[in-house]
């Protein structure tokens, strides 16, 4: 079977960059947890060198520090590149949603239902395919804008952003507040299928201010004081 992302094409160091990429978004490697290249390289079945040239990949992305030696680091989590990632998503769900009320077609609003079906507010601790549940629902409103340069855009936050929600997870937010995220979505739906932008825009605003992310940042910000 092959590796999460992988595929028979991918190069020895393209494996390595989607192998290590997954573990640490879907927390089996967490914030701070030691990486060493040797034992790393022999358990995905690879060399050192393709090793180092994925983990040069995730320096870039800020997912992993490298040190002069053999080891590498999962990077921290901290309150800047959660406060980052709120604030750009302020600014570019809601024109998502907006977009999307405008521009849906048949086949996109049939994507959202479906995206919408069974789709359930986090637990504490979700299993991956939970996460991927969500990240396929707001993933069908973003390509129903039909703006290529904002679903690559937010398609990149969203990675990052799942190692902030779990953290948020960390502390059990109640039924109440679950609930509500479940109406929002469904009042989404509702919004982008009635193509009614302005409502879609409001509505997408007050699920970011309410959000894991959002939770995860003032988390970290109020550590910090």
């Amino acid at each position: 079977m092959n590796e999460p992302g992988s595929s028979p094409m991918m190069t020895k160091s393209e494996l390595a960059y989607a192998s290590v990429r997954d573990k640490i978004l879907s927390g089996e490697f967490p914030p701070g947890s030691v990486l060493n290249q040797a034992t790393l390289a022999r358990t995905i079945g690879i060399s050192t060198t393709p090793l180092r040239e994925a983990l040069r990949r995730l320096k870039a992305e800020r997912l992993v520090e490298l040190d002069a030696h053999r080891d590498a680091r999962v990077t921290e989590l901290n309150s800047e590149e959660a406060r980052d990632l709120l604030e750009i998503r302020r600014s570019l769900d809601p024109l998502a949603v907006s977009l999307a009320a405008q521009r849906r077609t048949k086949a996109d609003i049939a994507e959202i239902r479906a995206a919408a079906t069974g789709l359930h507010s986090l637990p504490t601790d979700p299993e991956q395919r939970q996460l991927l549940h969500h990240r396929r629902f707001h993933g069908a409103i973003y390509r129903a804008s039909h703006n290529d340069l904002l679903i690559e855009t937010l398609d990149g936050l969203w990675d990052k952003a799942d190692r902030y929600r779990r953290l948020a997870l960390e502390i059990d937010r109640g039924p109440e507040a679950r609930a509500n995220k479940d109406e929002e979505h469904r009042m989404l739906v509702e919004c982008v299928v009635a193509g009614e932008a302005d409502a879609a825009a409001d509505l997408m605003r007050e699920h970011i201010e309410t959000s894991l992310g959002a939770q995860a940042a003032r988390r970290l910000i109020n550590a910090e004081r």
